[in-house]
């Protein structure tokens, strides 16, 4: 599984590529599909780019996704969106239009009941659970675990000389992870030695413009494509045991 995530909490201020409307956001949901993406994780946006749970905004973008690909497609529900857990079980309670799944993170206060009513709802849940926090202590005691859809194994090393070894060491606390799949990645400059490191371990794992905004060889992103693309090449060479060749590669990234 290669699930591409389009735009993350990046603004215009982080290029002319990451996509912050209904219909730049399908265009390249739709690229990346193209390039071999088989599932959408998207930041609904407000006009002004900010991150929401609002039911408009995310009917619009959803629609407008769903006219373009076949495959499903989840959201966000972080806390920077909605900070009050209150306000955000109401925003969640006013959707019009249902994403196949919704990413909660399972350190941020009202997770379990954000988690619960989305069940409720027939929305699938990936368990956010974040390095550097108690979100895999919180999940291995949750009684909700074993519904979830899947674990999202988040690390946020950028180091990429140590980014992988935080992955492991993620992994090790999530343990069995109520038997759910799991699906690890990482970010800016511990994107790729994560998504290589899943590659090796036959794990999920998702690229885009949410995690990294350059490619392998440390070259600027042209879209989500370019980064599904580049994923799938350097996870299929990780899985085989193979290093691909990258003359322009930075010096302190991992094979």
């Amino acid at each position: 599984m290669m699930q591409v995530c389009l735009n993350g909490s990046r603004t215009a201020a982080d290029g002319v590529a990451v996509p912050l409307t209904p219909e730049s956001i399908a265009d390249s949901a739709a690229e990346a599909v193209a390039a071999g993406a088989t599932d959408i994780h998207v930041h609904p946006k407000t006009p002004c780019g900010r991150d929401t749970l609002s039911p408009r905004v995310l009917a619009e973008t959803l629609s407008a996704i769903r006219a373009r690909v076949p495959v499903p497609v989840g959201v966000t529900t972080g806390a920077w969106a909605e900070p009050d857990p209150a306000a955000r079980l109401e925003r969640i309670r006013d959707w019009t239009v249902l994403p196949d799944h919704a990413s909660v993170n399972w350190h941020e206060p009202g997770a379990e009941e954000t988690a619960a009513l989305l069940m409720e709802l027939g929305v699938g849940v990936e368990a956010g659970i974040w390095s550097g926090t108690d979100g895999a202590e919180r999940f291995a005691a949750s009684p909700l675990g074993p519904k979830v859809l899947r674990v999202l194994a988040e690390v946020t090393d950028t180091e990429p000389s140590t980014a992988a070894s935080s992955a492991r060491a993620l992994l090790s606390g999530i343990g069995t992870a109520h038997g759910r799949p799991v699906l690890l990645h990482g970010e800016d400059g511990g994107a790729w030695p994560v998504l290589r490191l899943a590659g090796r371990l036959g794990l999920a794992t998702r690229i885009g413009l949410e995690d990294v905004l350059v490619l392998p060889d440390g070259e600027r992103a042209g879209s989500n494509a370019h980064l599904v693309a580049a994923g799938l090449a350097e996870y299929g060479a990780s899985r085989a045991g193979l290093t691909l060749d990258r003359p322009g590669r930075p010096s302190g990234g991992n094979p």
